[in-house]
């Protein structure tokens, strides 16, 4: 059944939270289709939440999620290193990959994601449009 798919969700925290509410929506989608491990990732209060952890608890935690999932969808409009590494990691462990450009933002995607053929890359102009993409994937 959907429900035991694990999804790994990636978005920028420290490169800016610019998109949390679109993270928030996404990770609601994706609710349907199997356990969101990173939830936290669309909650605007973030930020002060992981002021108790570590870097190291924060790498160590993400880490084990990452390797647990199935699945990695990011969200790669608002540029960040974190997303990048783990996307990299992502690939190097096999995961199935699938990242969200908002076309109309007026930025670029990176090269290294929107060049790379193992991450299914699906480019979008409302939040909504991202439902039926991952009915599709799903």
């Amino acid at each position: 059944m959907a429900i035991n798919r694990k999804i790994y969700f990636a978005g920028s925290i420290r490169g800016g939270r610019e998109d949390a509410e679109k993270y928030h929506q996404i990770i609601n989608y994706l609710r349907s289709y199997g356990e969101v491990l990173t939830e936290h990732v669309g909650d605007d209060e973030l930020l002060k939440q992981e002021k108790s952890l570590s870097e190291k608890e924060i790498h160590d935690r993400d880490m084990a999620w990452l390797t647990d999932c199935e699945y990695v969808v990011a969200e790669v409009t608002q540029p960040s290193l974190g997303v990048g590494y783990e996307l990299a990691m992502a690939l190097t462990m096999k995961k199935q990959v699938i990242c969200f450009f908002h076309s109309g933002s007026g930025k670029r995607l990176s090269a290294m994601i929107a060049g790379q053929p193992y991450y299914k890359v699906k480019n979008y102009n409302e939040v909504s449009e991202i439902e039926s993409y991952l009915r599709e994937i799903f």
